[in-house]
């Protein structure tokens, strides 16, 4: 996904998320421009720009590019000042966040295989052919949960075509998918210290099944922002606003990028 934040100095004016597609420049100004038409501001007002995420590198209008766990981190704490330890899963990863006094501290991240992020999720979800934003429901009329014991998305796959002809129900499948994701995340986040409070970011904490299956293997409660999608894009903006108030204060002059908004591709 492409998300993009425009801040002021009391709140988040305007959002877009959209699925990145193959050509990530031209991504980054369709949703740019969109963003700027949603928050009625024009592209030249926008004091300092931030680039984050895989496809940082491919915002050619960013005044600077920063990684995903500073900007996560920052976000994650401004929505919650006590936050001690950030889980995020997206698509494309997992990863856990040791936080103190708004900073980060410490990561584990787990980047290098398909289960346990929502990737995972979309590849069962299509196999049962459900969408993937109906699966917490569903989970919840569980009356057990399946265990899925493979460790692989592919073979996954095939264990739960295996417990479907073993007359096993559409419900516990996904509840025990919903248990394996848990445990391959707890498992990972128990590599920082656990303690209060804990928040959970990123698409897949948007599936109330995960979230209650890791409060349970966690044995704490989980919290979860009102936007899990948003929470690295939000921090991006408020790291440019910090940069553009230190700037300010110092009376430095930023370089700042070309802000030309004109459709380009990953290809020309």
């Amino acid at each position: 996904m492409t998300k993009v934040v425009i801040t002021d100095e009391a709140e988040v004016k305007a959002s877009v998320v959209q699925y990145s597609g193959p050509e990530h420049r031209r991504m980054a100004h369709e949703v740019m421009a969109a963003a700027l038409e949603k928050a009625g501001v024009a592209f030249d007002a926008v004091s300092y720009v931030v680039a984050t995420g895989y496809g940082r590198m491919n915002v050619p209008f960013a005044d600077k590019q920063m990684t995903e766990l500073s900007c996560h981190a920052r976000g994650v704490a401004n929505a919650f000042p006590n936050v001690r330890l950030a889980i995020d899963v997206g698509g494309q990863d997992a990863k856990a966040l040791s936080i103190k006094e708004g900073k980060l501290v410490d990561f584990v991240m787990n980047d290098k295989c398909a289960a346990g992020t929502g990737r995972f999720l979309e590849v069962i979800a299509r196999v049962l052919g459900l969408k993937i934003e109906d699966l917490g429901d569903i989970s919840s009329r569980a009356q057990t949960a399946v265990s899925i014991s493979s460790t692989c998305t592919v073979f996954a796959e095939q264990e739960v075509a295996t417990r479907l002809s073993e007359g096993s129900s559409v419900e516990s499948i996904i509840a025990g998918l919903h248990e394996s994701i848990a445990t391959r995340v707890v498992r990972m986040a128990k590599k920082l210290k656990v303690e209060p409070d804990v928040v959970f970011t990123g698409g897949v904490a948007k599936n109330s099944g995960v979230v209650k299956a890791i409060e349970k293997q966690l044995g704490i409660p989980v919290l979860v922002p009102v936007d899990p999608l948003l929470t690295g894009a939000i921090g991006a903006a408020l790291l440019g606003r910090d940069a553009d108030k230190q700037a300010a204060a110092q009376g430095a002059t930023i370089q700042r990028s070309d802000r030309r908004l004109k459709e380009t591709t990953f290809f020309n």
